[in-house]
């Protein structure tokens, strides 16, 4: 009898939504980032038996509850460690991370780093509001230095992590960075980020209108986007405002700036690789911002192909399986061994 071909399941976004009430504040850039997703995963041919969202703790944490897949809601900073086990497990299934700033930069820092220099096969997409909102507003890692909040009442004062570069440095297959006021842009990103092989990271600046409303505004709010945001695409060079009129070039003594266009002439613009092996100019592009209150590159900022995690480890135990017929205690003993 012949191979039947079976179509993937054809869904909405109303499929891929729970029964659960959605309970974030009212306002919450999360409903945006939601919205999104749902919005995106019809289109992403999978199944929703085949897909897992997991999370830590956090407002973000949330999401699980309101995408009907399988999830499960983890505990402090561990998801992408849970992740890893499942993706190699079940390398079939497509498996997602959902975290904040709070949950992965801070106790889940040393599991966030591993699973991306590893290249495990999972989406993380980490949702950055600069603030503890699930706790109610104490300072979080990526707060910026001199931030007043409860934990710091005379302001911090901490150097804040900025997630693109620690994923860069990590070296992350996959890093970008997208805002919840831009649905078509936030679903482009996380596409991209979904349809690669191996780890991929999206920073999400997300608002949170209780405790750190307008924290990019300054870049994000639609009459500043022309002038504070820097467009990466693939193979154009990077300019931004109104009428492209400002670039980035590369300086031999402060690497990566932001000049005039007119100034410099169009030849000297950067022309945006996602595809370099080495981080370090992705890297150069991440520091062109100390804070969301200047212009501040969004996009893919690399996009690069490794062998994942998982596909390695399962060679690697097929090879041993192969190589050798001993049995259990041959095995065992085939390295130095003593008896006490």
């Amino acid at each position: 009898m012949a191979d039947v071909l079976v179509p993937e399941p054809t869904t909405t976004p109303k499929d891929w939504s729970s029964d659960q009430e959605v309970r974030w504040c009212p306002g919450c850039g999360d409903y945006s980032i939601l919205k999104a997703v749902q919005m995106l995963m019809p289109d992403l041919g999978v199944a929703r038996e085949d897909t897992v969202f997991l999370s830590g703790i956090g407002c973000a944490a949330r999401f699980p509850y309101y995408m009907d897949t399988y999830g499960m809601h983890t505990i402090h900073g561990r998801a992408p460690a849970v992740a890893t086990g499942l993706a190699m497990a079940r390398p079939d299934l497509d498996v997602w991370v959902v975290t904040g700033d709070g949950d992965a930069l801070s106790i889940g820092g040393n599991h966030l780093i591993h699973a991306l220099r590893r290249n495990v096969d999972i989406t993380i997409l980490l949702f950055n509001n600069q603030i503890y909102g699930l706790t109610k507003g104490q300072y979080s890692p990526t707060s910026e230095r001199g931030k007043v909040t409860k934990s710091t009442p005379f302001g911090s004062l901490d150097t804040p992590f900025n997630p693109v570069s620690l994923a860069l440095g990590a070296e992350a297959t996959f890093v970008a960075r997208t805002h919840d006021m831009d649905r078509a842009h936030m679903m482009e990103t996380i596409r991209r980020a979904h349809d690669h092989e191996g780890a991929a990271l999206v920073e999400v600046y997300q608002n949170c209108n209780v405790f750190n409303d307008g924290a990019f505004g300054a870049v994000t709010a639609k009459a500043n986007r022309d002038s504070m945001l820097i467009p990466l695409r693939h193979g154009e060079p990077i300019r931004f405002g109104a009428e492209g009129e400002r670039g980035v070039v590369l300086d031999g003594q402060d690497g990566a700036r932001i000049v005039d266009v007119a100034e410099v002439g169009e030849e000297a613009i950067l022309v945006h690789d996602e595809t370099r092996p080495d981080p370090g100019l992705a890297f150069l592009l991440s520091r062109l911002a100390s804070g969301p209150h200047e212009p501040t590159p969004i996009g893919v900022f690399r996009a690069v192909e490794e062998p994942d995690y998982g596909a390695e480890t399962d060679r690697q135990l097929a090879a041993a399986q192969a190589g050798t017929t001993a049995d259990l205690e041959t095995l065992l003993r085939s390295r130095p061994t003593w008896e006490v």
